[in-house]
């Protein structure tokens, strides 16, 4: 069966990897696609990673630590899914081009758009990576601000213990003015803790929406892509001895994948196509009632709680 005419000029060009070509003389998959950044990845030492993880460090930062290594296993997940998927991309094209020439061109092209998928998981991974790494910052400031509190508990525990067993011991009065430097230290890192905290939480995931968002998007328009490959095929069915008429799609294919990689090239976040959600956020009573029915449920309300 002969196989489409040569996509390699077609096939995402501006991407600067090394190709090497399959038995089938248009498909071409990176040389280095098998390679992972990650090995061993059973369920065996899943499990010990997630049960490892936050065991050590500080008690305030230890949910926080248990978290990020999860997020971690989550990353080497997707890491896996990105690479499998590129070696469908493969078998799809393999397997497509023994069938007519319509079946082998457009599972050659579909393969380029699913492979492109596995890309864009591995890009997913990196920006996903920008949230967990955010994330660090505020386990750092809780590990930082322990140490503050522990002293102070200490300190505390140690005045309550003397005042219990020596209630005149001249180390009392000292130790409470240890206490009072001791809580001003607490109250300076507790205000850093609070603030660092909103803001990288915020900033963190910001960027996971976003590595969501694009990820989402691009896999929406790589859909749209797709089916419209799908519409080079001719579906009619054929009578024992027919002969379907001459596949004349190359050029349609090759301009498909063009559009692909141009529209997956131009997206960004500014010019998405989700635009931003309505909220309906209600703040008082009046928002959400209208005035005459606002007075009946407030008197509703009142009536609740005498009854309580």
């Amino acid at each position: 069966m002969p196989c489409a005419p040569n996509m390699e000029a077609t096939i995402f060009p501006n991407k600067k990897r090394k190709f090497h070509q399959v038995s089938c003389p248009h498909a071409f998959f990176p040389a280095n696609q098998f390679r992972g950044k990650f090995f061993g990845t059973t369920s065996i030492a899943s499990s010990i990673r997630k049960s490892a993880a936050g065991s050590f460090g500080p008690e305030l930062s230890k949910k926080l630590s248990q978290l990020i290594k999860i997020e971690k296993n989550f990353e080497r997940s997707v890491e896996l899914v990105a690479r499998e998927r590129r070696v469908v991309a493969k078998q799809l094209s393999l397997w497509g081009e023994e069938n007519d020439d319509d079946v082998s061109d457009v599972t050659d092209k579909l393969g380029v758009l699913i492979y492109e998928i596995g890309e864009l998981e591995d890009q997913f991974i990196d920006k996903y990576d920008l949230y967990r790494i955010t994330l660090k910052s505020i386990r750092n400031i809780e590990a930082s601000v322990q140490p503050s509190r522990d002293r102070k508990q200490k300190i505390t525990d140690e005045i309550a213990h003397l005042k219990y067993k020596d209630p005149q011991s001249p180390k009392i009065p000292i130790l409470e003015q240890e206490l009072v430097r001791a809580e001003a230290e607490s109250l300076v890192a507790e205000a850093q803790l609070s603030n660092i905290t909103r803001e990288k939480l915020k900033a963190s995931f910001l960027y996971q929406f976003d590595a969501l968002r694009e990820l989402s998007e691009k896999l929406a328009l790589i859909a749209g892509y797709g089916k419209a490959l799908l519409e080079l095929l001719d579906d009619s069915p054929v009578t024992p001895g027919e002969t379907r008429p001459a596949y004349d799609g190359y050029e349609a294919s090759k301009q498909i994948i063009i559009d692909a990689e141009n529209a997956l090239a131009s997206w960004t976040l500014d010019n998405s196509y989700v635009k931003e959600p309505a909220l309906s956020l209600h703040q008082t009573v009046d928002d959400v009632y209208e005035e005459h029915q606002a007075e009946d449920a407030e008197a509703q309300w009142a009536e609740h709680e005498n009854q309580q």
